[in-house]
This record gives structure tokens, C-alpha cells and sequence, in this order.
């Protein structure tokens, strides 16, 4: 490893990783276990098919997914649909505080409540589609700090652009492919 020693680590799903910087953790990936067709990831999920739990591993992070008891699972970990949750939620507080930041702007908090439920399209007026189930996030943001009507105004602006904000209205072309 360049950053610092490398000691081994516990291993942590089929054998991806070999090692880790003992300085900074950055893990050095046992490349015998990854198949040839992969070169390169940002996230792993592993997981057993007798339960829903998974080990997920970004970076030198790790988590764990599950569902909840009531659908089977073990409630081991937040929920798929809580990690998207998650997902949309750091990167609107993450964006906000970095525009109040450049522009010195007085915020001192940023809390965001998100909701995540199946909507008839029917029932949804401002949407494209018509017919069957849509997804729907709600999402509530407070800007706590002495900010004026304007300064919260253009923070709204600004959540609603942050990155998966926008990669999540926008078109997503996933491609999957068995390794």
C-alpha cells in the first residue's frame, strides 16, 4: 500500500478484500476473488439467499441491509428504500450547506424528514403518468440558523438540485449482466 502498512483484515464476503492500510483503512481488493469482467466498483452487497440481510461496503464504510420483521427480514439494518431515503437526504443537507458555506450565508442546521410511499398516478396531478403505481418522496427540509425569507427561498432552489435529487428525476438507464 502507498498511504501506510497493510495488515490483513477479517474477510468480508467471498473474499474481496486482502488487506487494509493500518493509517488510513483504505482496503486493497483481493483481485483471485473478483471476476475478470469487473474492474472497477463503487459499492459491493453481498448477501446469504436464505434472508434478506446484506453487507454492503463503500469504500472503507461498512452497512448492513435488511427488512424489516413485518416482511420477513431481520431488521438487521435500514430497508432498501431507507438507504435511497438516506441517499437523497445527506446529498440535500450535504448541497445546502455547501451554497449557504460559499456564500457566507448564516445557516447553522440543516434537518430533511423524508417519506417514501406508492401513489395511484391517477391521484397524482403534477405527474406525467397516468396510469397505475408511481413512487412518491415526500421530503421536508427546515434551515434552522438567521437567514432571511430570500436566503431560505434560494436554499429550496438549491435542495432540489442537489446531485441525486436530479439523478433520481431524471431518465436511469441501468444495465446489469450476470459475472
Amino acid at each position: 500500500m502507498v498511504c501506510g502498512r497493510s495488515v490483513p483484515v477479517q474477510a468480508l464476503g467471498f473474499g474481496v478484500w486482502r488487506s487494509a492500510c493500518s493509517t488510513c483503512g483504505r482496503l486493497e481488493v483481493n483481485m483471485s476473488a473478483v471476476p475478470e469482467e469487473i474492474t472497477s466498483a463503487d459499492v459491493i452487497v453481498w448477501g446469504g439467499g436464505s434472508t434478506f440481510a446484506q453487507q454492503i461496503a463503500a469504500g472503507r464504510h461498512r452497512l448492513t441491509g435488511d427488512e424489516p420483521e413485518s416482511v420477513g427480514g431481520n431488521d438487521a439494518g435500514p430497508s432498501p428504500y431507507d438507504l435511497l431515503l438516506a441517499a437523497l437526504g445527506s446529498c440535500t443537507s450535504m448541497t445546502v450547506g455547501m451554497y449557504a458555506r460559499n456564500k457566507n450565508w448564516p445557516l447553522e442546521r440543516v434537518t430533511v424528514w423524508l417519506r417514501h410511499s406508492k401513489i395511484y398516478a391517477a391521484d397524482c396531478s403534477e405527474c406525467e403518468t397516468g396510469e397505475g403505481m408511481l413512487d412518491r418522496i415526500e421530503r421536508d427540509v427546515r434551515f434552522e440558523g438567521p437567514l432571511t425569507a430570500e436566503q431560505r427561498s434560494r436554499l429550496l432552489e438549491i435542495a432540489n438540485k442537489c446531485p441525486i435529487h436530479r439523478t433520481l428525476t431524471s431518465e436511469i438507464n441501468i444495465r446489469t449482466k450476470i459475472v
